[in-house]
């Protein structure tokens, strides 16, 4: 069994879907996990925000605007005026959804995630029929029901263990050998459904792959491979041959936009080498990840938007490294906040965290703990592995620098956002 991810920019289109059917001509024993097609979750979070204020107008007017995107495209496919019946059912379980359930905002997360997953169960549905007619037959795998996660919502993790009997059964019932299944959606074991975080289409691809014990997984991308640094940022980026899962993983970490950080683990339990390939072009090879890797030996640059600067401190001026850290790192769990880049002195500690729903309440919850808090937004986390003196020199020295780290190969900055 292989195991290909499409994400949403490969298949935004009819011919994005023309060109997945191409790349997996001839191909058996094959499971592809695909996206939602192109900014379709931008699209499922604003219904998702109009339903917070109650603007079922606005709601229905993303809708709306939502369907015909989708009709668009399965016209074009199809070369006539086409309707898909169970993806007019999708549309109609989401409208019905929005404005027939009431709001409640200790169910935002939940909310959220029964929302946004639509996405996916509709660029699936497309995806699998369009193979059907186009001679690839093929099994539709509900992911809510094949893969089971924590109790939790927006950011689940995947019980391996309690899906690979679902998943498995999936499979064994099935009278074809390839299959079409959701990234970045699962099912609580209260029979919710839940999300694995954005982009965490990467991470349900190496579950599959995990659980069927595959020869390899893919992830087809709009670049020739992994590159040093992101070319609409940096200039000069070229291409990696082979990455270490070490190193992929610490690179995810610092915010590379290779894979998704939770993707590598499942992938090295089972020493599957991942690929990353480029969409427009199955015959280049791409870049492959895998245990051992040859020394990369260009800088690598990734960096970390969105982020906010936390400097804390507790009242009493007690030492914060000594006697704080449990508390403050048990409030940010608790409002799900992840530290970036941690910086500590005997009072102060500064981190840099992902922006989310609930800083400010994070924020407010120190406060009541007996700390100050002094936040930044707008900043971002630049971070360069095997970094250079004319690096070191370009980005560590500039008045917008509020930390700087270093170690022998990595420096990491926070820095005033530049946009």
């Amino acid at each position: 069994m292989k195991v290909y991810k499409f994400g949403g920019a490969s298949v935004k289109n009819a011919d994005g879907v023309r060109n997945l059917r191409t790349i997996i001509d001839g191909e058996q024993d094959l499971f592809i996990i695909v996206s939602a097609m192109g900014k379709t979750t931008n699209a499922l979070e604003r219904v998702f925000a109009a339903a917070q204020q109650g603007d079922l107008a606005t709601a229905q007017q993303e809708i709306d605007l939502l369907r015909a995107g989708h009709t668009e495209i399965i016209e074009e496919l199809w070369s006539e005026q086409e309707v898909l019946p169970r993806v007019e059912e999708l549309f109609a379980d989401l409208e019905h959804f929005v404005k027939t359930n009431e709001y409640r905002s200790e169910e935002a997360e939940a909310w959220y995630d029964r929302i946004v997953a639509y996405g996916e169960l509709v660029s699936t549905t497309i995806v699998s029929e369009y193979l059907n007619k186009t001679g690839v037959s093929n099994t539709w795998i509900d992911m809510r029901q094949a893969l089971r996660t924590e109790q939790r919502h927006k950011d689940a993790e995947v019980n391996l263990a309690a899906s690979e009997p679902l998943l498995k059964a999936a499979i064994a019932a099935a009278e074809t050998s390839v299959f079409v299944g959701q990234g970045f959606i699962g099912g609580a074991p209260d029979g919710t459904t839940t999300t694995l975080g954005r982009e965490g289409s990467d991470y349900s691809a190496a579950v599959v792959a995990n659980i069927l014990e595959a020869e390899s997984m893919a992830v087809w991308k709009d670049v020739d491979g992994v590159l040093n640094a992101d070319p609409k940022i940096f200039s000069n980026a070229v291409q990696i041959a082979e990455l270490n899962y070490l190193d992929t993983i610490e690179l995810a970490y610092s915010g590379a936009q290779i894979i998704h950080p939770r993707t590598i683990k499942p992938l090295q339990n089972k020493n599957i080498p991942l690929y990353v390939r480029p969409f427009g072009d199955k015959h280049k090879p791409g870049t492959v990840i895998r245990g051992m890797s040859a020394k990369v030996d260009v800088p690598i640059l990734i960096l970390k938007r969105d982020q906010v600067l936390l400097t804390i401190r507790s009242r009493d001026f007690s030492f914060v490294l000594e006697e704080k850290f449990a508390t403050i790192f048990s409030l940010l769990e608790r409002f799900r906040i992840k530290a970036n880049l941690i910086h500590n002195s005997a009072v102060n500690l500064s981190l840099c965290v992902d922006r989310n729903w609930y800083i400010d309440e994070a924020v407010s919850a120190l406060h009541e703990a007996g700390f100050d808090v002094k936040k930044v937004d707008d900043v971002e986390l630049l971070t360069i592995r095997s970094y250079t003196d004319a690096l070191e020199k370009k980005y560590a020295h500039t008045p917008q620098v509020f930390i700087q780290q270093f170690t022998q190969s990595t420096m990491r900055i926070v820095r005033k956002s530049a946009k």
